[in-house]
């Protein structure tokens, strides 16, 4: 899950989120929130009946809410109904609920930080670094961890260069240079580290992180270079970009072979 779209928690609970750059907002699950405020069994269907009692009423929040595609517990992406803080706001009204209040503060706490993020984006960083050493990370492997993020930042900006479609097409071109560098698809792979929603790039040794990196790096350079204009082209370069860290790892992995047979 990218920056766009984000799970947020409130008291351990899980808000699916959407950060829209042109408008500089975020999007919340509207399910998602009426299940936190309501703790109800059935959160759908409680904002269904909402929904159609403020039509009923009148009431632009239950007609304004944006369709937004998010990420469901199928591990699928269905259009959910989604709003805006100012929306929420609203909607908080009509629900009764003791944690209105916390939740509202929350929610201003929530938008104010992505707009700090935006005017000092350092900010980010530093917020993203402590909830790895929360999680137990070493220095050492946040650093190479957040330099891949930028790694591939770069390279996804030259994919929209070119066209590349975000999605589906983003994910055949990471596969393509995971398979050449790991031998492995990105399924495979999280498959092999026992992973299921996991993030497979939080899962990575210092090792893998610089030989991801060392893929997508030499893949944005190719491209440069290239200048692809079909998808096609982009595929092709990503497996040359990935096949020249799946060589570098071979090589280590020889060495390591040879060296450990000297040890023998």
């Amino acid at each position: 899950m990218n920056r766009q779209n984000a799970i947020k928690v409130f008291e351990q609970k899980k808000i699916r989120s959407h950060w829209d750059d042109e408008q500089e907002k975020w999007y919340f699950s509207v399910v998602d929130v009426v299940g936190v405020l309501t703790e109800s069994p059935n959160p759908r269907k409680y904002w269904s009946v909402l929904k159609t009692r403020l039509k009923k009423e009148g009431s632009e929040l239950a007609t304004n809410c944006s369709q937004l595609k998010m990420l469901s517990s199928d591990g699928k992406n269905y259009n959910t109904d989604a709003a805006d803080t100012e929306q929420l706001f609203r909607l908080i009204q009509s629900v009764p609920s003791p944690k209105a209040e916390p939740f509202k503060l929350w929610l201003a706490k929530v938008a104010r930080e992505r707009i700090d993020e935006i005017e000092d984006p350092e900010i980010g960083i530093d917020r993203l670094m402590e909830t790895y050493l929360k999680k137990g990370y070493s220095k050492e492997w946040i650093n190479q961890r957040l330099k891949s993020i930028e790694v591939r930042k770069d390279l996804t900006d030259e994919w929209e260069k070119w066209g590349v479609l975000k999605g589906q097409e983003y994910a055949i071109l990471t596969d393509e240079i995971t398979k050449a560098w790991s031998s492995f698809s990105v399924k495979q792979y999280k498959k092999h580290k026992g992973l299921k929603k996991e993030n497979l790039r939080d899962n990575m040794s210092n090792l893998e992180l610089v030989l991801n990196m060392l893929a997508e790096a030499t893949t944005t350079e190719i491209s440069k270079e290239k200048k692809p204009k079909t998808f096609t082209e982009n595929k092709t370069i990503a497996n040359q970009g990935g096949t020249i860290a799946g060589n570098t790892r071979k090589e280590i992995e020889e060495k390591n072979r040879q060296e450990g047979s000297y040890k023998t």
